[in-house]
């Protein structure tokens, strides 16, 4: 096996293992990744966004993510209104029941990071975050993490 062959099945099993972990660390809440990857989403947003402005900033799916927010609002963990600016536009944000699961998301995904801590160290993490970069930079879910980075520093400047 050559090196970029190994380094993409290398990429391929801490995925699938990350996946295993918290699809594991959600069942017990009735969630799923791609629920709690879009609670998380709503959480780290700075106001209510659209279906389409989701979609955007989930990297666990491609595409609109209509159905996935149908379940969460099923689940009464996820609300719609009409737009502030365009009420034409509906609009999605965390019920309080919602907001209960973005901490239970919350302390599950700093459970993982505390693992991965474990594993790797912070030297070990920096070196691996430029390759990384470079490999998901140009492809929608790399732009969806972008946006989700976006989302977060200006959230935590405000």
């Amino acid at each position: 096996m050559d090196s970029i062959e190994e380094f993409r099945y290398l990429v391929l099993a801490a995925q699938r293992e990350g996946a295993r972990a918290l699809t594991a660390a959600l069942k017990p809440h009735d969630l799923t990744p791609s629920q709690a990857e879009a609670i998380a989403v709503l959480r780290d947003a700075k106001s209510p966004l659209t279906v389409r402005e989701i979609g955007q900033r989930l990297v666990c799916e491609g595409g609109s993510p209509s159905r996935l927010m149908s379940t969460l609002a099923s689940k009464g963990l996820v609300e719609s209104t009409a737009g502030t600016a365009d009420r034409r536009t509906t609009v999605l944000s965390l019920t309080s029941a919602g907001l209960v699961a973005a901490q239970i998301v919350s302390q599950i995904e700093q459970n993982l990071y505390q693992g991965l801590n474990y594993i790797l160290d912070d030297a070990q993490v920096a070196a691996a975050m430029p390759v990384l970069r470079t490999l998901v930079a140009q492809l929608p879910a790399g732009q969806a993490l972008q946006r989700r980075i976006s989302d977060m520093t200006a959230a935590n400047r405000a």
